[in-house]
């Protein structure tokens, strides 16, 4: 596994994650984000113990795109507060099977995360537990299929709650591409997708150290962005 690096210095990686691999270790035991940064620094550094890296933002497995990894512990608590403050803008591009409401939007919902399953359910304000989840979307283009319309949007997270872009989506019925877990339409679907229609394309921070404004871009990579290209000739 090869995971680039789009900046690096004393205090962060800004690197891009591969769909299909997780962003820190998990019982699949298969290899993450986080330990390969972790080999990385150790060999690169000559290290004689552990580096410290910490996870500022996950991504879902089946999601590539852009992560920022803190390599002390002030950058980490810095980026966190910038998370949960709101000043970390998040940019993703996304493949739906269905068409929203309207071509610009904010969608607004209460979220219940089961911990049993590692799913999460769109649920009545008030619900014990529930979080609110806000984003903003905008409409880049709809194709007709033989499979179906597939609209191409691009979307900014305001919250960050667990899975939280591929559920909202699903409550509109536009559920994101290859989704297995909440979109209808894959969930019959005997493969087993390894990447979705989900792309975090853009990342703005503050440097934790600098405070200079750092913005990062990628492209969007991925079978459904593939399927959307063919559909534009």
């Amino acid at each position: 596994m090869k995971v680039p690096i789009l900046y690096e210095d004393d205090s962060i990686i800004v690197c891009v994650k591969p769909q299909g691999v997780s962003s820190q270790a998990d019982k699949s035991n298969d290899e993450d984000v986080v330990n390969y940064f972790k080999s990385y620094i150790y060999d690169k550094e000559e290290l004689d113990e552990e580096p410290y890296l910490a996870v500022i933002h996950r991504l879902d497995r089946p999601v590539g795109g852009i992560m920022v990894l803190a390599k002390t512990q002030q950058a980490a608590a810095n980026l966190s507060d910038q998370v949960q403050d709101g000043t970390m803008i998040k940019y993703y591009q996304a493949v739906l099977t269905g068409e929203l409401p309207e071509e610009f939007g904010t969608l607004e919902d209460y979220l219940l995360k089961d911990s049993k399953t590692n799913t999460t359910k769109v649920v009545a304000k008030g619900t014990k537990g529930a979080k609110k989840a806000v984003l903003d979307y905008e409409v880049l283009d709809v194709f007709e299929t033989d499979e179906g319309i597939l609209s191409y949007v691009l979307i900014q997270l305001v919250t960050g709650r667990h899975h939280q872009i591929r559920v909202q989506m699903a409550n509109q019925g536009a559920g994101i591409w290859g989704d297995t877990k909440y979109n209808p339409r894959f969930q019959k679907v005997k493969r087993r997708y390894q990447q979705i229609g989900l792309y975090a394309t853009r990342l703005e921070f503050e440097h934790p150290v600098t405070d200079k404004h750092m913005v990062f871009k990628n492209e969007p990579e991925g079978e459904a962005f593939e399927v959307i290209e063919m559909e534009d000739f």
